[in-house]
């Protein structure tokens, strides 16, 4: 018979995004979805770091190395609804560290934040065709929104 052995957890620490980890957290999210959003993450950066009160924004990271990131927007008064919610605009862990509860603990840090500012609600939006996404934020909890969410593209002619 032989002793099972069991993987010890890496030691992680999760904090703030600094203007440091713009490039870590482009190629990490590059690699998740095969194009780069650097300007995005850019301008969403520059202004959490502008304006901390109406953003959340954290990395994870081991040995020093950002490995995963997350990135909430707070929203007060969203559709009229009074109160404030959040809005998780991304989220991110790298291929290699996938499945091993790094999402989680980005999604726990930043509901730590959230409570404390007063946000009741937390969202997010996802593509029902990526399935994994689909299924982490089922097992983190979310559910599907009452609402629904349609677009429609300005290229086409109106009706």
């Amino acid at each position: 018979m032989t002793k099972s052995k069991t993987k010890k957890a890496e030691p992680f620490d999760v904090g703030p995004l600094t203007p440091e980890d713009l490039d870590a957290v482009v190629a990490i999210d590059q690699a998740l979805t095969g194009a780069s959003r650097h300007d995005f993450f850019k301008r969403r950066l520059a202004a959490a770091l502008e304006n901390p009160g109406d953003f959340v924004y954290v990395g994870l990271r081991i040995d020093n190395r950002l490995v995963g990131f997350a990135l909430a927007r707070l929203v007060d008064g969203e559709f009229g609804k009074p109160g404030a919610s959040a809005s998780l605009d991304a989220i991110g862990v790298d291929l290699a560290h996938q499945h091993k509860d790094i999402g989680h603990q980005l999604l726990t840090a930043i509901e730590e934040v959230l409570r404390h500012k007063g946000v009741t609600e937390f969202t997010s939006q996802v593509q029902w065709a990526n399935q994994d996404l689909v299924g982490f934020f089922a097992h983190a909890g979310f559910e599907l929104a009452p609402r629904i969410v349609l677009s429609c593209s300005t290229a086409r002619p109106a009706l």
